[in-house]
């Protein structure tokens, strides 16, 4: 994984990878002292395919798990 991603596997990135039918997610990421995986199973419906993106903000990233498929999204505040 290092060879495909140099750099940002210990930086504390999150890996996302989901199924070719969108109803399990895997999340990756190193904590410190080793790796930890998330495993979700979806009983009904799929994952957002608004999720394809190969960057995430913490706002989608936490919609995309809890299966909201936002239409647009819009800062309440500009930073």
């Amino acid at each position: 994984m290092e060879q495909l991603f140099p750099g940002e596997v210990l930086s504390g990135a999150f890996f996302i990878f989901l199924n070719r039918y969108r109803d399990h997610i895997k999340v990756l990421f190193w904590d410190g002292d080793g790796f930890v995986i998330w495993y979700k199973r979806l009983e009904k419906g799929t994952f957002s395919s608004k999720g394809s993106e190969t960057s995430l903000d913490r706002r989608t990233f936490l919609m995309l798990l809890e299966g909201i498929t936002p239409k647009k999204l819009q800062s309440r505040f500009s930073l």
